[in-house]
């Protein structure tokens, strides 16, 4: 595990996207969230993770720490229905913090297959557990090549700190 200078981290056996979504890839599903360095900048930053298990395919999205940590507190999430689509890309729901409200992007096409209700109540989790809890929508996936496009941890790392930077 990797971290930033404020201590974002950057986790082993993820892919990222260049604009801070986070992918793990285990079997049929893949679980989408964005990373913490994407709540330092912006909420259209998500992670993605790519797991199995008997009941699902699909992917989760959420938020990853630094992304969180620049977004500030949490305080709504929207999140789209169970049986709709998302594009690679494309807005799937917005979160509401005290500094802005964002749209949230996925990195992966594919059928929306679960939500995480938890967010409607407890909006914070995003904040608080951003790889695991606050999760936002699973998918699965349309096009599993989609996630050779993305970045490595290490890749990831070189290119936030060059983004960190820039700015």
């Amino acid at each position: 595990m990797g971290f930033f200078p404020l201590n974002f981290a950057v986790l082993d056996g993820l892919k990222y996207a260049s604009s801070h979504e986070w992918v793990k890839h285990e079997g049929s599903v893949a679980t989408i969230g964005i990373t913490h360095h994407a709540q330092s900048y912006s909420i259209a930053h998500c992670f993605i993770g790519y797991f199995s298990n008997l009941t699902v395919s699909g992917s989760l999205v959420s938020i990853t720490a630094f992304s969180r940590d620049h977004l500030g507190e949490v305080v709504f999430v929207e999140v789209p229905e169970s049986g709709g689509s998302v594009k690679k890309g494309g807005s799937f729901g917005a979160v509401e913090s005290v500094k802005a409200t964002s749209d949230v992007n996925s990195p992966i096409s594919g059928e929306i297959v679960e939500v995480n209700t938890k967010l409607s109540e407890s909006p914070g989790l995003i904040n608080s557990s951003p790889y695991e809890e606050g999760w936002m929508i699973k998918v699965k996936p349309s096009n599993p090549s989609e996630l050779e496009s993305l970045m490595g941890p290490k890749e990831y790392t070189k290119f936030c700190e060059e983004e960190d930077a820039a700015h």
